[in-house]
């Protein structure tokens, strides 16, 4: 086993649900429940959404008052904890530092690399930033530039760029349509079966 892997792993869907499903149904505005799994322009999405909450008036609080009640997913914790105790781990996201806090407390703390959202002063999301173009693409990247084999898994589209670009890399828990696109990518829908794909990955 090489000691220069390093597992990059989607956030969304594979480690806590879905941030915007989860804020859709708190707030009942149904065109939320959109994310990266049904729209792969991730800019033209989250402009879409800043308009909804512009219209209904929400803002930063709004958003993080559901995801303080927001869990892992069953079995989430022991999985990364097992990896990460077996080789390094880091998690790639594209959501935002603001939304990500009290989830990283309730994984144990990884280390997430994502965005950050532009907040005016009256607590409304006025934008965002993004890290880098293609973050989880440009970070696999930068990983092994440094030295590292990377070992990748998500659910989206906008995960496939870092899966592919990876030594070895799977899809967990994806939709019909991007597994069916995706036929030569193992795609897993258990934490057992995706631990042990990654180990011997390793």
């Amino acid at each position: 086993m090489s000691d220069l892997n390093i597992v990059c792993l989607d956030l969304e869907g594979v480690l806590v649900p879905e941030i915007w499903i989860a804020f859709s149904e708190a707030s009942g505005i149904p065109e939320l429940r959109r994310t990266t799994r049904d729209e792969p322009d991730y800019d033209k999405l989250m402009r879409w959404r800043l308009g909804i909450l512009k219209d209904h008036g929400l803002g930063l609080k709004d958003i993080q008052a559901t995801i303080a009640k927001i869990e892992p997913l069953p079995g989430a914790k022991d999985f990364l904890d097992e990896l990460r105790a077996t080789t390094q781990a880091v998690i790639l996201s594209d959501t935002f530092t603001q939304f990500a806090k009290p989830l990283m407390e309730k994984l144990g703390w990884p280390t997430l690399l994502c965005n950050a959202l532009e907040v005016a002063p009256d607590g409304m999301i006025s934008g965002y930033k993004i890290r880098i173009a293609e973050s989880k693409l440009s970070t696999v990247k930068a990983l092994q530039s440094v030295g590292f084999d990377t070992i990748a898994c998500g659910d989206s589209y906008n995960d496939l760029g870092m899966i592919r670009a990876s030594k070895a890399g799977f899809l967990f828990r994806s939709t019909e349509q991007i597994v069916k696109d995706n036929p030569d990518l193992p795609a897993f829908e258990a934490y057992d079966d995706l631990l042990a794909a990654i180990k011997a990955a390793l």
